[in-house]
């Protein structure tokens, strides 16, 4: 038998016949499905520090349980001293199961560890059906380990689904356990 994540499995059993329902679809094949997950991290110290690009990579590695790589500047900036091909970022793109089990770790571990937390904020949708993120601080994440840090940095999570209008894609991120500070939309 091979493994099946949970969030998968809760999707075609439970997942895709609420949101037909909701949403008035006949076909299975209406419903909004999640294509990726991008996680972004800019690390714009990199400039002086190149070790920060490294342990970036590391770190997100961690979280995403697959190898991120550094994003290069496109252009030079002379008052930031930065050149082009200079690491600023890092990234990383999930699709599949291990997609999955990310959204999985981020819904019920990582976003209730944030100080303060009230839900996450329903403006962050594009108007086509995606929806973007910022995490504050990587520490959320049980994969770190707060003693080896040196530098707190924020991330930016963004979903893909094949959602056309920001309520499809509402009501299928809702269904997945995204704990909105609004409800209802």
């Amino acid at each position: 038998m091979s493994y099946i994540p949970r969030l998968k499995e809760r999707f075609n059993k439970e997942i895709v016949p609420a949101l037909m329902k909701e949403l008035g679809y006949t076909n299975t094949m209406q419903v909004p499905r999640l294509v990726k997950i991008s996680l972004n991290q800019g690390v714009g110290e990199a400039i002086t520090d190149k070790k920060i690009v490294d342990t970036a990579v590391e770190e997100m590695t961690l979280i995403a349980g697959q190898r991120a790589v550094p994003t290069k500047s496109k252009k030079d900036i002379s008052n930031f001293k930065l050149r082009r091909g200079m690491p600023v970022g890092v990234r990383v793109t999930l699709r599949g199961d291990r997609m999955y089990e990310f959204l999985d770790r981020l819904v019920s571990v990582s976003l209730p560890r944030i100080r303060d937390f009230k839900g996450v904020n329903e403006k962050g949708f594009d108007g086509r059906g995606n929806y973007s993120l910022g995490v504050p601080e990587q520490i959320i994440f049980p994969e770190i380990n707060i003693d080896k840090i040196n530098k707190i940095n924020g991330m930016d999570i963004s979903f893909v689904t094949t959602a056309n209008t920001d309520r499809e894609a509402f009501a299928l991120l809702r269904q997945f356990g995204i704990p909105f500070k609004n409800q209802n939309k």
